[in-house]
């Protein structure tokens, strides 16, 4: 499997299942929502933990970095 996931996109990935965690463990969703998303936040940890997105793959998508490639920061270089 070949890396398709930035850093960034792993901790967006990571705060969503966070975040969906919180709302199930403190019963803000419930039934077949809590279940969905429960698989939901099941599936954004998987996919952050080996770097690797099967959707992304099916769709040619890849945030991560090409080698030699710099990742911005948003900040620019001082001249």
């Amino acid at each position: 499997m070949k890396r398709n996931l930035s850093n960034l996109d792993r901790w967006i990935r990571m705060g969503l299942a966070f975040l969906i965690a919180v709302l199930y463990f403190t019963n803000a969703i419930s039934g077949t929502t809590a279940i969905i998303l429960a698989l939901l936040g099941i599936v954004f940890v998987l996919t952050s933990l080996v770097n690797w997105c099967p959707l992304y793959h099916v769709l040619g998508i890849s945030t991560y970095p090409k080698k030699g490639q710099q990742v911005s920061t948003g900040n620019p270089k001082p001249v």
